[in-house]
């Protein structure tokens, strides 16, 4: 087998395994407890609260007091961002500039 041939195997056998790997950094642990919802996000009990952890990036999203209105948010947060609609409802409430001395 030509040389070129072989490193190119070999490197597309790497960006394969690095691929695989950032796939399964994002998987989260997920309690027993966890449910999948709308194959989008997962929703699960922690000690005091619920929370939702999202699908795509494996971290946790929202919290909330009980599961209906973890449910309730999640969708409303992932719906909007996906019509794009989330800055309609957002807003900068201080610029976080200081002025004078410190």
């Amino acid at each position: 087998m030509p040389t070129f041939l072989m490193k190119t195997t070999e490197t597309t056998m790497q960006n394969d395994s690095k691929e695989l790997e950032q796939q399964e950094s994002k998987s989260p642990k997920l309690s027993p407890e966890a449910e999948l919802i709308d194959n989008a996000f997962w929703v699960e009990p922690t000690r005091f609260m619920w929370k939702s952890i999202r699908k795509d990036t494996g971290k946790d999203f929202l919290f909330a007091v009980n599961k209906e209105e973890v449910l309730k948010m999640t969708r409303w947060y992932l719906k909007c961002e996906q019509e794009g609609t989330l800055h309609l409802y957002s807003r900068v409430v201080n610029s976080g500039v200081v002025g004078g001395k410190l």
